[in-house]
């Protein structure tokens, strides 16, 4: 799978699985090697659907390479980590995430996570204040806020149907064109700002064995759950991107959710003409956005 240049790939052992991810370990990035244990660290954390991975992140986090640690992982289940033959739960990935930065993170850190991997995040750091320093979101949802229950929709019970849900992902998901076909009429919100590499980097992820088990968990609604019944207990300093033109979940649910709580989520950037993934969408934008917070947050 795609690994920018200068970074390594290395894994930790988790309760439920190997983990792997990438790092800057490479010389490219350290020309003075007394700083290294100094730098801060950034963690970027992927968000959930066919063929995700840390390549979501991979056209931001370089960016940040010569004054942060970097670390992004591929979760459980997704691109080159540990994929599980099994329903996957919303506990698997609290827990899993809450193991990962305990053994690659020696102080609290700040961590940048996209979509449903946002919402649990801000579900762990309500359990483990102490392992961050801040959070930096894009769209942060439950997919179920407010009372909304994302698992009664069509595609959640069609894809809970034995049979038809295999076929769908070996069809539908796990193809060129039907992830093609998804990026640009679902996740962007421009469908020429899809090229080939992203096409191939979400293919590569979402053929691995077992990959399955986690896109249709994620699709059924295992995996969801009403992120407005959290997050007013949030006490880390957030900031929260949103995309205008998410289909998923529009601007209004993300603004909702940020007036639960003012007094740790204190940013809330709305993008015009972007949709779920900014990052991969409009990545220098991105950048200066996050560029722009990580004082603000401090």
């Amino acid at each position: 799978m795609f690994q920018p240049l200068g970074f390594e790939q290395r894994s930790v052992i988790t309760s439920l699985g190997r983990i792997v991810y990438y790092t800057n370990t490479g010389s490219l990035w350290q020309h003075d090697v007394t700083t290294q244990g100094e730098r801060k660290t950034l963690v970027f954390l992927h968000g959930f659907g066919g063929g995700s991975s840390a390549y979501e992140w991979s056209k931001v986090y370089p960016a940040f390479a010569s004054d942060y640690r970097i670390i992004a992982p591929d979760l459980l289940g997704w691109g080159r980590s540990e994929h599980l033959g099994r329903h996957y739960k919303i506990d698997d990935y609290l827990t899993t995430i809450q193991e990962f930065l305990q053994q690659t993170c020696i102080a609290p850190v700040t961590v940048v996570a996209s979509s449903l991997t946002a919402a649990m995040t801000i579900r762990v750091a309500i359990a483990h204040p102490d392992l961050f320093k801040s959070l930096i979101l894009t769209t942060p949802a439950g997919l179920s806020d407010f009372g909304e229950d994302y698992s009664r929709s069509f595609f959640a019970q069609l894809a809970s149907v034995p049979i038809v849900d295999r076929l769908l992902y070996s069809t539908g998901v796990a193809t060129d064109n039907g992830i093609r076909t998804f990026l640009e009429q679902r996740q962007f919100a421009q469908p020429n700002r899809v090229y080939q590499e992203i096409v191939d980097a979400y293919l590569e992820s979402a053929q691995q064995p077992n990959a399955e088990y986690t896109a249709l968990s994620f699709v059924r609604g295992d995996l969801c759950f009403d992120l407005s019944l959290y997050i007013q207990q949030l006490t880390t300093p957030t900031a929260i991107i949103w995309g205008q033109k998410s289909q998923f979940t529009g601007p209004e649910i993300g603004r909702r959710l940020a007036d639960l709580n003012p007094q740790a989520i204190r940013v809330f950037q709305h993008l015009e003409d972007v949709g779920l993934t900014p990052q991969l969408e409009l990545p220098a934008v991105t950048i200066g956005l996050i560029r722009q917070f990580l004082p603000l947050l401090d």
